[in-house]
């Protein structure tokens, strides 16, 4: 159940877009699921059209979901494939983390402030 409150700070699309990135991650929306159309979604959460088809482009850049034309939206396999290339990361990180010495609490920081700043792109 996706639920938006008009009383956040955060933007509709962004509560939209996290919640179905997180149902997707928790496999409560299965590879393969439909997504409701952009229409009947944003009608159902009593949203502008183009707030929910903005979450669903960004659903579809990060590969968590894929639109077969008027087929409609699906949840996409290719979001297994990001989680594990997110854990093979993490898995470098940590080497690298332990490699210089830097302790648990700074490394999980430099994290924090990587995914809050933004990583930037690569030149």
């Amino acid at each position: 159940m996706i639920v938006i409150d008009s009383a956040s700070p955060v933007p509709p699309f962004e509560q939209l877009r996290a919640q179905l990135a997180a149902q997707i991650h928790e496999r409560t929306l299965a590879v393969g699921t439909r997504l409701p159309t952009i229409r009947r979604l944003a009608a159902d959460l009593g949203l502008a059209v183009n707030t929910v088809g903005r979450a669903y482009r960004e659903l579809e850049v990060a590969g968590l979901i894929e639109t077969r034309g008027p087929a409609g939206s699906f949840v996409s396999a290719a979001g297994e494939q990001g989680r594990e290339r997110a854990r093979r990361a993490a898995a470098e990180y940590a080497a690298v983390i332990a490699g210089l010495g830097i302790d648990t609490t700074e490394a999980v920081r430099i994290v924090q402030a990587a995914l809050t700043q933004g990583v930037p792109e690569a030149g």
